[in-house]
């Protein structure tokens, strides 16, 4: 701060006329004259964001300017004349139970004139003046903010509730299909045993019998190279082969129709099988229908194996990422590709999107890892997709975007939205604290506004929204470096 000389002598009358001390007594305005001072200050900065808070400043004529910090921007929040306005140690009353630091930066535009108090002088004049006032504001202020930690840990346990409901469902598909699996094979492979000891007490010779595991291992490769049908290539292969096994002599022959279909068999596959069979007189056709049974356990319990491998995976996959989503096993604060956070993100949500919403990932393949705080982070993008979800009402499509910031030492995570958009009455007040349009009991108001502090206080980055009918955006801006005193927590 640059003081311009001589400093102006501190007047009790021109105190009085200010709206903060026009009902102080004069005994109070001469104590105020006596502990503090009055202070020609230049155009510049008088105090900034973050600094220790070391007086009161009470405009007595001049210009000033209050601004917060906002990312990589400062935000103008009041630029005003008029006289009494005051700005820095006003929470020095609380003591050390509250951080006393500037919660925000002051300048002047033109030679201004200030009425400085050191914050002990002002917590002493809070105390003894107005005892009741004091107590009043350290319950509102404190009060508020237990209330709003008390509600934030709610927050983040009604979210934990609702994800590991998702994951518990999500995990539980394919544990029972894994399951369900294994017993169905157990009996298959009974079968199959069952259905080679017949083969075996037949008429079959050696040849007859090598024959016959040459045509099982064609009918694995023919399992692992099927491809998935529609609903109604199945059903036309089916009733195809169907008709063949019928036309053969195979009893029951629908059974067998759907495991071959399944598996990838058709008709001419069973001509080539039958051709196989034929050549060994020894089986003959007497054998075809225990030879085709044995060949459809062979393909079923290959089918079911893949089925409890697709399962194991699907729940390895899930464990992962709910490992990556929580980062239990990772540093607070480390180098991370925000993609991989928000994919985690998406499994562990997977349940709650449902299958009515449409996911579109649009990320940039070039995008660079950014320093982060991986599980709060997290928290902000179950935040944006969850108000998304809310806001498309289960239908429509939601977009997440990664791409490089028009400043190059940023990287931007977009959420977009199809839902009716954010009226324009209420765009402003989205992110406030315990503000929500959503019913009584099913929000608290604290999910953006915690999104808000993770992004901006906590990675110093930016978090902003645009919305029409039909396309809603959440931007979220993060930079690129770690910020000094952080960069050997990232390593």
């Amino acid at each position: 701060m640059t003081v311009t000389e001589p400093v102006a002598r501190c007047s009790a009358d021109e105190l009085r006329r200010l709206f903060l001390f026009e009902k102080l007594t004069d005994e109070q305005l001469r104590w105020l004259c006596e502990r503090g001072r009055v202070e020609l200050v230049d155009p510049g900065t008088v105090f900034a964001e973050g600094e220790p808070a070391r007086y009161l400043y009470v405009l007595l004529s001049g210009t000033v300017v209050l601004s917060r910090r906002v990312g990589a921007d400062d935000v103008e929040v009041v630029r005003t004349s008029h006289p009494g306005v005051y700005g820095g140690a006003f929470f020095a009353y609380l003591g050390d139970r509250a951080p006393q630091v500037y919660n925000n930066s002051m300048r002047v535009t033109e030679p201004s004139r200030f009425f400085l108090l050191d914050a002990v002088s002002f917590s002493k004049l809070m105390h003894d003046w107005f005892p009741m006032a004091t107590h009043l504001l350290e319950g509102l202020f404190f009060g508020t903010r237990n209330t709003q930690e008390a509600i934030g840990q709610r927050e983040r346990l009604l979210a934990l509730g609702s994800l590991s409901a998702g994951l518990t469902h999500e995990l539980n598909n394919p544990a029972s299909a894994a399951v369900r699996a294994t017993d169905a094979l157990r009996d298959r492979v009974a079968g199959m045993r069952s259905k080679l000891g017949l083969i075996a007490a037949g008429p079959a010779d050696r040849a007859a019998l090598t024959g016959l595991i040459g045509l099982q291992e064609k009918a694995v490769e023919l399992v692992c190279k099927a491809t998935p049908l529609s609903p109604l290539e199945a059903s036309d292969r089916e009733d195809e082969i169907s008709d063949w096994l019928e036309d053969h002599g195979i009893e029951g022959g629908w059974e067998l129709a759907a495991t071959f279909a399944q598996g990838g068999a058709d008709t001419a596959w069973l001509d080539l099988v039958t051709a196989a069979i034929g050549q060994q007189s020894s089986v003959g056709a007497a054998g075809l229908e225990r030879a085709l049974r044995w060949l459809g356990y062979t393909m079923e319990t290959e089918i079911l194996m893949n089925e409890i491998t697709d399962s194991v995976t699907r729940i390895s996959t899930l464990v992962g990422a709910a490992k990556q989503y929580s980062q239990l096993d990772r540093a607070p604060y480390q180098v991370m590709d925000v993609r991989e956070l928000i994919d985690s993100t998406l499994v562990m949500l997977a349940t709650k999107i449902g299958p009515n919403i449409t996911v579109v990932k649009d990320y940039d393949p070039g995008l660079p890892p950014v320093p982060v705080y991986a599980s709060e982070l997290n928290q902000v993008w179950t935040n944006l997709v969850d108000n998304a979800v809310a806001a498309m009402d289960g239908s429509g499509t939601l977009t997440i975007r990664t791409s490089r910031d028009r400043d190059p030492d940023r990287v931007v995570v977009e959420f977009a939205d199809t839902g009716p958009g954010i009226p324009a009455e209420i765009k402003d007040r989205i992110f406030e604290p315990f503000f929500t349009t959503k019913p009584v009991g099913q929000g608290t108001g604290l999910g953006l506004d915690i999104s808000w502090r993770i992004v901006v206080n906590r990675h110093h980055g930016d978090l902003r929204v645009t919305s029409e009918p039909g396309n809603t955006r959440f931007f979220v801006r993060l930079p690129i470096s770690p910020r000094e005193g952080e960069e050997e927590e990232a390593k």
